[in-house]
């Protein structure tokens, strides 16, 4: 039972540390996966999707793709299932010429969230390719005064596959007088050489046939061959030397071509004819050979073409010294280019928001951006900046991914759009430095009432005017955009003696126009000459009405008179009240209210009683 309880707890630990592994790979977005090359297009590379441990139903929601860098896309990635696939057949001696490990990397974007994770792909090589020689057939003119025992170098043959499957033995045929031996060059390669074994007659045999086989150690092995034709001469005993072994130049990557780099020099012993020495590249790559010539006679080596150091830092060349009787010598040159501010920062606008609403909250992000320098040390630091004044800041992200996003509240009705210019330079001497433009459109929401043009509006109405007679116009504006900037009128509800102040006067709701509904009998006036008129008209009123306070018990008072108006011995009737009236508007949505002048006893026009008629009877209402 106590062994039962160690067990468990074992298990308990290995799958805690399972689940911590697992977080930590999520965590930093980083994942790892391996294919042999050649593969067909649509191979299944791995399940992105459950190694990330992401839901398919939120992908398809929030967008989930592969970053286009502007490189060839050698892998695909499916919407539906979240399987990274080949997008082609790759190669791997075309991708990763002499390199011992070659992985290829891609960056994979989830859209709704921002979030960029790294997957490294390594290829794996195959044995796709068979240890070939740059020539088939080579000649070798010896002397029959040769001693046995002497080395001849012979070009070693080229397999672009690595380890195991790359080159590993040599193998020579032909007959008794010649037999290969292995050398172990500079940078631990091997280099066959042919031994003479057997003294030479040129009498007995002016030719030999010899085939020179490179095997690889794949699984089944791949062979290549090159004939060898020794033609027996006569006295040449001393071979070229150079006189170092290794030379070693530096040069600038912008050196232009057709500069010379370097000599190198051998010299032979011997004399006449059999002293001259020809000078050749005796192992060099495609690429080196479009770069380098070689003078065959001087042993200068020029540059042909412009160097990259971004491409290819370090060049090894073999050169090899031979004499008219065949025999060599070989001697190594590295040229190391070195790097000079020659690359911009290269600028991607990964994602990036075309519009974005006003209310959005500052540390909103916009855009994402990948910055870039092929240059290396201080040529290849990139520093990021936007411009002044503009509410955004940058942030940095994973790697060489910036993001930017809202530093502060926008504000629409100051700024509608942003036109955010992204600056990257290098640490060069001078700088070095790109840019990108991101356009950005404020989206308006409705955080502004309407003002009205004026606080407070004021008309002269004629009396017996007719109904739906324009009193006068409102305007109100409001500072959003759109539906939200769409103004429309209405009264704010009042009562005028009881009824509806909408009973008198109505507004247009989309032009703010102020109409009434019904006669009016009322004319404001604020002249002086008016208020004096008034004023006498009052105390003329006051000693009627002290008059009919005699009157009223005898003659009782008319019926059908409403409160608030006078009556005529003749009938005619007139209004005392005002008719002046406080108006209010209000505009939709958010409310901005306007106030109209409210009634005084100068808006009042009384009506006056004939001359020869007795004076009329006041009646005042319950609410005078």
């Amino acid at each position: 039972m106590f062994a039962t309880g160690r067990h468990w707890v074992r298990q308990d630990r290995a799958l805690l540390w399972c689940i911590l592994v697992a977080a930590w790979e999520v965590v930093w977005g980083q994942l790892r996966y391996s294919v042999p090359e050649e593969m067909p297009k649509g191979s299944f590379v791995g399940d992105v999707a459950k190694d990330l441990t992401l839901e398919l139903p939120v992908l398809r929601d929030r967008g989930f793709r592969l970053l286009d860098k502007g490189r060839t896309q050698y892998f695909a990635l499916h919407g539906k299932t979240g399987h990274l696939v080949t997008a082609e057949r790759i190669d791997r001696e075309q991708l990763c010429e002499s390199v011992q490990q070659c992985v290829l990397r891609c960056e994979v974007i989830v859209e709704g969230e921002m979030r960029v994770y790294g997957i490294e792909v390594e290829i794996r090589d195959i044995n796709d390719n068979a240890p070939s020689f740059r020539e088939v057939e080579t000649e070798l003119r010896l002397a029959e005064t040769t001693a046995p025992g002497l080395r001849f170098p012979l070009r070693e043959a080229q397999d672009p596959d690595v380890g195991r499957n790359s080159l590993q033995r040599y193998e020579l045929s032909g007959d008794e007088h010649f037999s290969l031996s292995m050398q172990t060059g500079p940078g631990g390669d091997q280099r066959p050489e042919l031994v003479l074994a057997k003294a030479l007659d040129r009498e007995e045999a002016a030719f030999h046939e010899l085939v020179l086989r490179a095997s690889d150690g794949g699984e089944p092995s791949r062979t290549g061959t090159a004939r060898i034709r020794v033609a027996v001469l006569d006295a040449n005993d001393n071979a070229p030397a150079f006189s170092q072994a290794e030379y070693t130049v530096r040069v600038a990557e912008d050196v232009p071509a057709g500069s010379a780099l370097l000599t190198v020099t051998a010299t032979d012993a011997d004399e006449g004819t059999n002293s001259n020495v020809k000078y050749s590249f005796h192992k060099i790559s495609d690429r080196a050979s479009k770069l380098f010539s070689l003078d065959s006679e001087t042993g200068e080596i020029s540059l042909k073409d412009d160097l990259d150091f971004e491409e290819t830092s370090v060049h090894v060349l073999q050169v090899q010294a031979r004499d008219a009787g065949e025999l060599s010598d070989t001697a190594k040159v590295a040229i190391t280019v070195t790097d000079v501010n020659d690359n911009a920062p290269e600028m991607t606008v990964s994602s990036a928001l075309s519009a974005i609403s006003e209310d959005a909250p500052p540390g909103t992000v916009v855009a994402l951006l990948h910055v870039q320098d092929r240059d290396s040390g201080p040529n290849g630091q990139v520093t990021c900046s936007l411009d002044d004044g503009v509410p955004f800041r940058l942030e940095k992200t994973f790697e060489d991914y910036y993001r930017v996003v809202t530093a502060e509240v926008l504000d629409r009705e100051a700024v509608s759009e942003y036109n955010v210019t992204v600056r990257a330079s290098d640490g060069g001497s001078p700088p070095l430095w790109s840019s990108a433009v991101l356009s950005l459109r404020v989206l308006d929401v409705n955080d502004n009432a309407p003002v009205f043009a004026e606080a407070r509006y004021s008309a002269r109405v004629a009396e017996n005017n007719a109904a739906g007679a324009l009193v006068l116009t409102v305007r109100a504006a409001d500072a959003d955009w759109g539906q939200n900037a769409r103004v429309r009128y209405r009264l704010w509800e009042g009562r005028v003696r009881g009824a509806p102040l909408s009973s008198y006067v109505s507004v247009h709701a989309e032009t703010g126009a102020l109409l009434t509904r019904w006669l009016v009998l009322a004319v404001a006036a604020v002249s002086c000459l008016f208020l004096a008129f008034l004023l006498l008209l009052l105390a003329l009123r006051l000693r009627r009405w002290r008059r009919s306070q005699l009157l009223a018990a005898g003659s009782g008072a008319l019926r059908g008179v409403p409160a608030s108006h006078f009556v005529g011995i003749d009938g005619v009737r007139a209004f005392l009240h005002s008719y002046s009236h406080e108006v209010s508007l209000t505009a939709d949505s958010r409310k901005s209210q306007l106030r109209f002048s409210g009634g005084s006893c100068c808006d009042t026009l009384p009506a006056r009683p004939p001359p020869d008629e007795p004076a009329p009877l006041l009646a005042e209402d319950a609410d005078g």
